[in-house]
């Protein structure tokens, strides 16, 4: 078996991260990987690290510690903005991984079904990373394809980093799976709508699950813009719009159905928007 470590400080995991380790926070990824086999990498254990965990307010937005659990995002006195990411918070597994699987294991093990990936879009976030020499990255340049990162040997992601919106805000997420709950998404779609006098100012929408990784779709969002909030924002949606997805033949489901049902999210949960 290889070295077991859990620093305290961020500065102890980055001088560690000077050789390989496999990092491990909640281990809800880690753990179910190395069934049936000995751990014989050396694991870099961070959950101990008071500066990578919690939900902070901002100037400029929200610092999300790496090390969150999704039960405490759910918990946590967020505004609407948020109630998207907390809809996917309580579709991550059951409630013992929602406690213990973290944010930023989520986004890093980068599954193209990755629940939070989505909300993570639409809602423009960043990623911090801490090394040698710190930097940010849209989530959208983070993740580079399946089961790939943006980060470089000796670096970490510390948090994620939500700006703060020029107008009131909605957000919401719809997931598709084989049944209710405790699924890999067949396919799922999350949307933040700035609305200022009852128009959209903004929009953001992303699909998951239906690509090599999740993205948005700029055609759809152009086209919700200056739209009234009302019931007829679902038949904005056009099979057009979905041209950035990738969508592939799996157990899951074909990349036809995928599709299909990528549109009839976007329809059901733009529709949930009206008043």
């Amino acid at each position: 078996m290889g070295a077991y470590l859990r620093p305290r400080h961020l500065q102890d995991a980055l001088s560690a991260l000077a050789r390989p380790h496999a990092v491990l926070a909640g281990g809800t990824d880690f753990h179910p990987a190395r069934v049936g086999r000995a751990t014989d990498e050396d694991v870099l254990d961070i959950a101990g690290i008071v500066e990578l965990h919690g939900i902070s307010s901002t100037a400029d937005g929200w610092r999300l510690g790496a090390t969150t659990t999704w039960s405490e995002l759910v918990a946590a006195d967020l505004p609407p903005l948020f109630d998207g990411l907390k809809q996917a918070a309580r579709e991550v597994g059951g409630r013992q991984i929602q406690n213990i699987g973290t944010l930023a294991g989520n986004l890093c093990n980068a599954s193209p079904a990755a629940d939070g990936v989505p909300c993570l879009l639409a809602l423009d976030a960043e990623v911090e990373i801490a090394g040698v020499a710190p930097r940010r990255l849209p989530v959208s340049a983070f993740l580079t394809g399946p089961r790939r990162t943006s980060l470089a040997p000796g670096e970490l992601v510390v948090a994620l980093h939500v700006p703060r919106p020029r107008h009131d805000t909605r957000s919401a997420f719809l997931k598709l799976g084989a049944r209710r709950y405790l699924v890999i998404s067949i396919a799922m779609a999350s949307a933040v709508l700035e609305i200022a006098d009852g128009r959209i100012a903004a929009a953001r929408v992303a699909v998951g699950a239906c690509s090599p990784v999740a993205v948005r779709l700029p055609g759809l969002e152009a086209a919700l813009e200056g739209a009234p909030v009302d019931g007829a924002l679902a038949d904005r949606v056009d099979a057009a719009h979905l041209a950035p997805l990738a969508p592939i033949d799996d157990v899951r489901g074909s990349a036809a159905y995928r599709s299909d049902a990528a549109l009839t999210l976007l329809r059901r949960l733009l529709g949930g928007f009206a008043p």
